[in-house]
């Protein structure tokens, strides 16, 4: 497991802090931890064969954020990250993209819920907080 603040290998610290404010905007923090808290981060380093990919789409989001709302996406308020997020995944854009900016997003979902939801023993879902949260029955 990652210790927190660890840099995730294979980008920048940049781009993790944007992929660490995109992965709690899609499962922010309510009376159960948010996604980086349940370790996603830790499952998508596991399995991070798209290095390149993210780490392009990242860089897309940055450019997104800044070309909204002047400032990085990291520290925007939640509403604003959720809002930007929510157009881009609808197809609108700002900036240019290196690609689908449609599909970067939905991939990046998919992701974060297999994260999440998944078996814990995949690197996520620390210590099967999502299952506890929706009464899947976890032995302990």
């Amino acid at each position: 497991m990652r210790a927190p603040g660890a840099p995730l290998w294979g980008v920048t610290p940049e781009q993790a802090a944007t992929l660490s404010a995109v992965v709690d905007t899609i499962v922010p923090a309510d009376e159960y931890p948010s996604g980086t808290e349940a370790g996603v981060l830790d499952y998508l380093e596991g399995r991070f064969d798209l290095r390149a990919y993210y780490a392009a789409g990242l860089d897309a989001v940055e450019a997104e954020a800044r070309g909204r709302y002047g400032a990085r996406f990291p520290v925007l308020s939640y509403e604003r990250r959720e809002e930007l997020l929510r157009g881009v995944e609808s197809g609108d854009t700002r900036t240019p993209w290196p690609f689908d900016p449609v599909v970067f997003v939905n991939t990046v979902v998919g992701h974060v819920m297999e994260g999440f939801y998944g078996d814990p023993d995949n690197g996520g879902n620390r210590d099967a907080v999502s299952w506890r949260m929706i009464g899947f029955q976890v032995s302990d």
